[in-house]
């Protein structure tokens, strides 16, 4: 019997197990057709702009906004993410940082876009990071996030299947909690107290949870690599659909 392996964030050892950066590769696809939607929507030219990424881990994010034509800043707690980031860099020129989301350190007004990953549903302090989020907005800016709902699917998925049942766990123990997943509301409802007015919730998912199944075991055993998975998961947007387990939005900085 093989080992089990190694579950590790921010890791790139080869019997590591990394899922943030598994979800960072899955999301890709529907994170710049979201952000290509809202700007479209916002008559926002990623020319002469500025962007924030929030929670940016290795920088594949950040590197999509750069390729749209954004200055791209990306901020993530982790000293790791951010050496694996500016490895894999390609002189694209993204300004790399390491830095709570609860407490940037950056100027006021800075950002005409802020993206927000990986963070609202880890972090204790939702309103700290959407205040911080706020105050480097210039005012009209937009700030996009991704996030986990709180339902009986997403506690099954995000709760069960990813950090506890063997054969599918990809993040550490502790990594998701029932009371740090919230719903569209309520997010809603702090996105308010930051100055930030909601525009928009769109759901999406893989477009078949079984090769998302196949996909993660597969990763877990060894056949799959990290560049493989993103065709193989397929996620895809449902914008009319109701948010069963994750889901996408952006608000508008008040003036």
């Amino acid at each position: 019997m093989s080992a089990a392996p190694h579950i590790a964030l921010d890791s790139v050892g080869p019997a590591a197990v990394d899922g943030r950066h598994i979800r960072a590769l899955t999301f890709q696809s529907v994170r710049m057709e979201y952000l290509r939607h809202v700007l479209s929507e916002l008559s926002l030219a990623a020319a002469d702009s500025r962007a924030l990424v929030v929670g940016s881990g290795r920088g594949l994010l950040a590197r999509g906004l750069t390729q749209l034509g954004f200055e791209v800043v990306a901020a993530d707690p982790s000293p790791a993410a951010t050496a694996l980031a500016l490895d894999a860099d390609d002189g694209l020129g993204v300004t790399y940082l390491t830095t709570p989301a609860e407490e940037l350190d950056l100027p006021d007004d800075s950002f005409d876009l802020v993206y927000c990953a990986d963070t609202l549903e880890i972090t204790e302090r939702p309103d700290a990071v959407l205040a911080q989020a706020a105050r480097v907005l210039r005012p009209g800016g937009a700030f996009v996030y991704d996030t986990v709902n709180r339902t009986p699917a997403s506690r099954l998925v995000y709760l069960g299947a990813f950090q506890t049942l063997p054969s599918t766990r990809i993040m550490p123990r502790g990594r998701y909690a029932a009371h740090r997943l919230r719903r569209p509301v309520e997010l809603a409802e702090s996105l308010d107290r930051a100055g930030l007015s909601a525009q928009d919730v769109s759901a999406f998912k893989p477009r078949n949870v079984r090769s998302l199944v196949r996909a993660t075991r597969g990763r877990r055993r060894g056949p799959l690599t990290d560049d493989q998975l993103p065709a193989l998961v397929d996620m895809v947007l449902e914008p009319e659909g109701s948010p069963v387990v994750t889901y996408l939005g952006y608000a508008v900085h008040r003036a």
